[in-house]
């Protein structure tokens, strides 16, 4: 059983300020869960309070049915793999994946078995008897999650193992990562600020912030159903746009009226909380171009972002301020031209003003 429950999981480094601020959580047996918010949130000393790196001040945490709160790191089972890879310089790749398991007493025909295995799965069985000064930095990564996998943990934990590499190697290592937790079918928990790591990676995604579980569920549930207005910022490249409005839910059907004097008709198809507007978000994707006098709004375009696939365009709207739209590449748009925008009522996002949904499923953190 690699299930781990954490309950109301606090933890405080002296003075009355406390960086996790009641935790609860469920991390399901064989599930690939991502820990995600900004610096400072408190995900990674969650991670280490799993680990066993610290101390919770108060709260239970439970590995496989079994309270742990008191069991060393080296007794939990688990992996840990750090964003500095920590590798020992002086040994070759062989000795780094054995180091571990020779800690452990592991018989040495086990360790030679399971350090060939390892080496295997990762494909660096050419790099064995090579040190780490002689590796690349995917290179060294990998030998550092086949040490965590050479010691057959209940689950992998996972510090920002991807922040140290380039753009593309960070891709492949996404890959190879998806692909492993696939073959293993091992509970691995990962940390991470990066948003795409997340949506690409997880089972389920936690967003953290100050301390505080703020939603959890599917990469696609949070982009589409955020509990709030900070979720519903944090998910998502661009960010969605936010407006400052009034207006009020009640029943079916509600008015909102934006800063520029803009009415917009809104018809409330998923579960809905009665109550008044504070702020508007719309994704980039449901504003749609229109001719320049047409339109919910009419604005001037100030920056075109032209990405292959994709086209961003950042408008100037008199009373909004800078609207992202992505448009067609097909088409071509040029800066300072005039330009209308139609809002798509149907996934236009209404915050209360304490951030709360008004238009989300009833589903929160846990």
């Amino acid at each position: 059983m690699s299930e781990i429950v954490l309950t109301n999981i606090k933890k405080s480094f002296g003075g009355d300020e406390e960086v996790l601020r009641g935790i609860d959580l469920h991390i399901k047996e064989g599930e690939f869960l991502v820990l995600l918010g900004p610096s400072g949130c408190g995900k990674t000393t969650l991670l280490r309070l799993i680990a066993g790196l610290d101390t919770a001040t108060s709260g239970d945490i439970q590995i496989g049915g079994a309270r742990v709160n008191h069991i060393p790191a080296a007794k939990r089972g688990l992996a840990m793999v750090f964003q500095s890879y920590a590798l020992y310089p002086h040994m070759t790749v062989r000795g780094n994946l054995a180091f571990g398991l020779r800690l452990a007493k592991v018989p040495q025909a086990e360790i030679a078995k399971r350090v060939e295995q390892v080496a295997r799965t990762l494909e660096i069985t050419q790099l064995l008897d090579r040190k780490p000064r002689a590796l690349s930095g995917g290179q060294r990564q990998r030998v550092a999650i086949g040490r965590a996998i050479a010691r057959n943990p209940i689950a992998f934990l996972f510090d920002e193992p991807l922040s140290n590499l380039d753009a593309a190697l960070r891709v492949q290592m996404r890959l190879e990562l998806a692909r492993l937790h696939h073959r293993l079918k091992t509970t691995m928990i990962y940390v991470t600020h990066d948003q795409m790591e997340a949506m690409t990676l997880a089972d389920r995604i936690v967003v953290m912030h100050a301390g505080v579980i703020q939603q959890v569920g599917r990469a696609m549930d949070l982009y589409q159903h955020p509990v709030n207005r900070f979720v519903a910022e944090f998910i998502g490249s661009p960010k969605m746009n936010l407006f400052p409005c009034q207006g009020h839910i009640d029943g079916n059907r509600t008015r909102v009226n934006l800063a520029n004097k803009v009415q917009l008709s809104l018809q409330v198809k998923r579960k809905k909380r009665n109550g008044e507007i504070a702020t508007l978000g719309i994704r980039p994707e449901h504003l749609n171009p229109t001719a320049a006098r047409a339109g919910d709004c009419q604005g001037v375009i100030k920056v075109v972002e032209q990405l292959g696939d994709n086209t961003y365009l950042y408008v100037d709207v008199d009373g909004l301020g800078l609207v992202n739209m992505r448009v067609s590449p097909m088409k071509n748009y040029v800066i300072d031209d005039p330009i209308g925008i139609s809002f798509d009522g149907d996934f236009c996002h209404l915050f209360a003003a304490n951030g709360a949904s008004l238009r989300a499923n009833d589903a929160g953190p846990g």
